[in-house]
């Protein structure tokens, strides 16, 4: 069985990943575990636009480096969630695209579409306008560590300038997860996306964040 490594494209990973103000010393334990990884992977910073969808819980729509990336949740087993990317496009965008992809990736209503393309800022429009859609600007400052030969991070991210901690695990090996989640005294934790947690954080789902 090949080891996972970190910044790898592989097939459909299985993911633990939880939001909150602290993990009581997991973030931690993770650091401590961790075997040495390459040290442009010890710390990243990204800004991104994550596109909020009243009517979908299913599809992760994000725009980072001007490029539009939508990952879609395949199952849940044993508690992970699996997510597959769906696809990756840069701006400007086509109408036929749009038609084709992103709005049904959102599951609602077209706009009207009067043009053959539309840069990233004719899209962000569009979406302010949208009764169903909403842009949410989200800033990441992730740590990168691998235990138990599975993906992991720390990260402090601000949701609209909401600042929360996550921590998460992930590999195409349930088991190294499953291993990872109680090295780190993290299996009482509530595993939520991030596209269930701006939701929390802007309010269209009432219900807290997990710490």
């Amino acid at each position: 069985m090949a080891k996972m490594k970190v910044g790898e494209i592989s097939k459909p990973r299985f993911e633990f990943r939880s939001f909150g103000q602290g993990f009581d010393g997991a973030e931690d334990r993770m650091a401590r575990l961790s075997v040495p990884i390459p040290e442009k992977l010890w710390v990243r910073e990204s800004d991104e636009i994550y596109i909020m969808s009243r009517a979908n819980d299913k599809n992760n729509t994000k725009i980072r480096n001007e490029k539009m990336d939508i990952k879609t949740y395949v199952q849940t087993k044993d508690g992970l969630e699996q997510w597959n990317p769906l696809t990756k496009t840069e701006f400007p965008v086509s109408a036929d695209f749009l038609k084709s992809d992103i709005f049904p990736a959102f599951q609602v209503d077209m706009p009207e579409l009067e043009k053959s393309e539309y840069s990233m800022d004719e899209f962000l429009a569009m979406v302010k306008e949208h009764p169903d859609l909403q842009a949410v600007s989200v800033f990441k400052e992730r740590y990168g560590y691998m235990v138990n030969d599975t993906i992991c991070e720390v990260a402090f991210v601000l949701i609209n300038g909401a600042e929360v901690v996550t921590i998460n695990s992930e590999s195409t090996e349930i088991p190294d997860v499953l291993k990872t989640l109680k090295d780190c005294k993290l299996e009482d934790y509530e595993n939520i996306s991030y596209l269930q947690t701006i939701k929390r954080v802007i309010g269209w789902i009432d219900k807290p964040l997990a710490s």
